[in-house]
């Protein structure tokens, strides 16, 4: 961003063989109701995207900012703590520590993780100034390289290049350590030195004021369709989208990020804020969430902090939570954008139930795209009430579960193995049903995921 820098009771399990073998051949069954999601991420994640906000290390020891981030979001940016001054203040010394604890809180709660950033012109220690040109070449590739290498496997996308050209008409490239020392071609070979280092991890060139088609965008576009031709690896586009009253979301913001996307790169919404409030400032949060659904190719939306009270431009109140993280109107308005219902609670999964609580499960894939499905689980109480529930779903690598909703997942060492309890829907009557569901990367394998065993307290 422009200077911007989240025991039990005796169980009973039972294991429906009828749902085991649906789930085997993909058959699109569902017993019971289907329910809505109630929160950003998860019904983001219903129409196969992902909803995110940017992180602050400091602020994950405030109830409050924890327990809006872990109901509401999905996806995770940390704000500062990956920047260049951030872990390698002196050469070739890494520091992880506040990333890391980002890292292992957005895992433990099966989130995404987006990189941000590797190269950029701000936030750099006074040391990376100060080297020629070849010293720099090797020093840029070595911490793009040790940076990702830390963290393969675990991120999901990466900005390699933050905001390297300039605002204003010229569409020209923004003097930087970098450019003025490597030229033009240190963006290609940012790129070339990340996907060799992760090759895995999505690819993103991310920058601000370029929601809209003016001179910053059309040089922004011209580079990524110079890169698709000549087979540089860049897979995702980042438009920041820090709108105000003074400069509004475009008109053509829409068809902005649909031109890119049939550059063939993915189009993501990483930094959104909207200085207002009221109905002005929901209907604007609207229109970039329809934006992005309307594109097929906008795989995911992040907003810039949780709540006002800790923005970079908390006097223009931005965000969805005001600073007792209450939902604001903005928030009510990207829920309903989202296919979304109001509700939704803390975990439900504790307590009590009988020595003869029962559940079943079934599975159905809900909604399919060219990288990825949607599969719903359904968990039906037995011919008793029950309390609580947990189901385990094992996906086939290199599959992988990239988003949850309707439920709280935690996952064993390999990362194949999601084990689903209760998020505020554990308590059944008897016969009465639930869902839970989750965005499965292929990754070339199509396999439904093996449903296992439903145990209910």
């Amino acid at each position: 961003m422009i200077g911007s820098s989240l025991r039990r009771r005796a169980r009973t399990a039972l294991v429906v063989t009828a749902a085991a073998a649906m789930a085997a051949a993909g058959t699109v069954a569902l017993q019971g109701t289907a329910h809505a999601a109630t929160t950003l991420g998860a019904s983001a994640a219903e129409k196969g995207r992902y909803f995110g906000t940017a992180v602050a290390a400091n602020h994950l020891g405030e109830s409050g900012y924890v327990s809006t981030l872990n109901t509401e979001f999905n996806s995770v940016t940390p704000e500062n703590e990956m920047k260049w001054d951030a872990l390698e203040r002196s050469r070739n010394s890494f520091s992880y520590g506040p990333a890391d604890q980002i890292v292992s809180h957005a895992q433990s709660r099966g989130m995404d993780v987006r990189g941000h950033t590797l190269v950029w012109h701000s936030q750099l220690p006074g040391w990376v100034g100060n080297l020629n040109a070849t010293e720099l070449r090797s020093a840029m590739n070595n911490h793009i390289t040790q940076v990702m290498q830390h963290y393969r496997g675990k991120i999901h996308s990466w900005d390699v290049v933050n905001e390297a050209f300039q605002d204003g008409g010229s569409g020209a490239r923004r003097s930087s350590p970098f450019q003025d020392k490597l030229g033009n071609g240190f963006i290609e070979e940012a790129f070339r030195t990340a996907r060799a280092a992760d090759p895995s991890a999505k690819l993103c060139y991310n920058d601000y004021n370029t929601d809209g088609v003016n001179a910053k965008s059309n040089a922004v576009y011209a580079m990524v369709r110079d890169f698709k031709q000549r087979g540089v690896p860049i897979d995702c586009v980042g438009f920041q989208s820090h709108f105000n009253s003074a400069s509004p979301v475009p008109g053509d913001y829409r068809a902005n990020l649909q031109r890119f996307a049939d550059l063939g790169v993915d189009v993501q919404i990483t930094e959104l804020d909207i200085e207002g409030s009221g109905s002005s400032q929901a209907d604007s949060y609207s229109r970039v969430v329809n934006a992005c659904l309307a594109v097929s190719r906008c795989t995911g939306i992040t907003v810039w902090g949780v709540t006002d009270k800790y923005s970079w431009r908390s006097s223009g109140t931005p965000l969805l939570f005001d600073g007792n993280y209450t939902k604001k109107p903005a928030y009510h308005s990207v829920l309903a954008a989202l296919g979304g219902t109001p509700g939704g609670g803390g975990d439900g999964g504790g307590g009590g139930g009988g020595g003869g609580a029962t559940c079943t499960v079934s599975y159905a894939e809900t909604n399919r795209w060219g990288d990825r499905f949607n599969g719903q689980v359904t968990v039906r109480a037995g011919s008793a009430p029950i309390s609580g529930w947990s189901v385990n779903v094992t996906v086939s690598s290199p599959q992988k579960i990239s988003a949850t909703w309707n439920g709280s997942p935690t996952w064993d060492s390999s990362g194949n193995v999601m084990t689903m309890r209760p998020n505020g829907n554990g308590a059944l009557a008897a016969g009465s049903s639930t869902s839970f569901g989750f965005t499965v990367m292929a990754n070339g394998n199509w396999n439904a995921p093996s449903v296992g065993a439903c145990t209910a307290s």
